[in-house]
């Protein structure tokens, strides 16, 4: 059966127009060996309504999908367990990728658009190396340390002792105000958004949840 332009709502274009940061993101992420396509299927001549490093196959934004895109969107919407499918592919020169294509789905639960995203397999080792070194003269590239728990109080332990790590070592806080400090640091990583989060801090420090509470309406004034 051949595909038709789907009728899209405000909120279907509204999900769609949420993938291009999506598109951004991964196109960061993964380096120019990578392109990130976004296909609307409300309009078919003109699908392409994000793309990145488009110079793999030549297209840009307003390129129309492709007949392996319309076969995907054919098998995808057939499949009620399968919503996205991985496969190798090639451009019209020949040149190998490795392709993903993911179903996004509209308000009724239909496929809308899909997020394609075609790795370039000429890409030389070197480049796709130095994306992914910490030493890369990447802008983007900052090293950051992240807890990974499967225990939310795990995580209020580590985030404790990393704040009180910092705030004691600081020699220009003085005795009075650690306690403040600390708690800035933690509500600044939005530690206190997890359910009773205060009462556990406060346990941990040794003083009251009134204080912790304190400190937080102090911090949201100053803000």
């Amino acid at each position: 059966m051949k595909q038709k332009p789907v009728s899209l709502s405000k909120a279907d274009y509204a999900i769609l127009n949420s993938y291009k940061i999506l598109a951004e993101g991964l196109a960061e992420y993964l380096g120019e060996g990578c392109e990130i396509v976004i296909h609307s299927l409300g309009n078919l001549e003109h699908s392409v309504i994000k793309i990145i490093n488009g110079q793999h196959t030549g297209r840009k934004e307003g390129s129309p999908i492709t007949d392996l895109g319309l076969s995907m969107v054919k098998s995808l919407s057939e499949n009620e367990s399968q919503k996205h499918m991985s496969y190798f592919n090639k451009t019209m020169d020949g040149i190998p990728l490795k392709s993903c294509s993911i179903a996004i789905i509209g308000e009724k639960g239909y496929i809308i658009g899909l997020l394609c995203i075609n790795y370039y397999l000429n890409t030389p080792l070197s480049d796709v190396l130095a994306k992914f070194s910490i030493n890369s003269s990447d802008s983007h590239n900052t090293a950051f340390a992240e807890s990974f728990v499967d225990d939310v109080d795990e995580l209020l332990k580590i985030s404790l002792k990393e704040a009180s790590d910092i705030v004691y070592n600081d020699r220009n806080i003085t005795t009075s105000n650690k306690n403040k400090e600390i708690i800035a640091i933690l509500n600044d990583k939005g530690i206190f958004n997890f359910k009773d989060s205060v009462v556990k801090i406060a346990d941990m420090m040794g003083i009251s949840k009134n204080t912790v509470y304190m400190h937080i309406r102090n911090i949201s004034k100053k803000g």
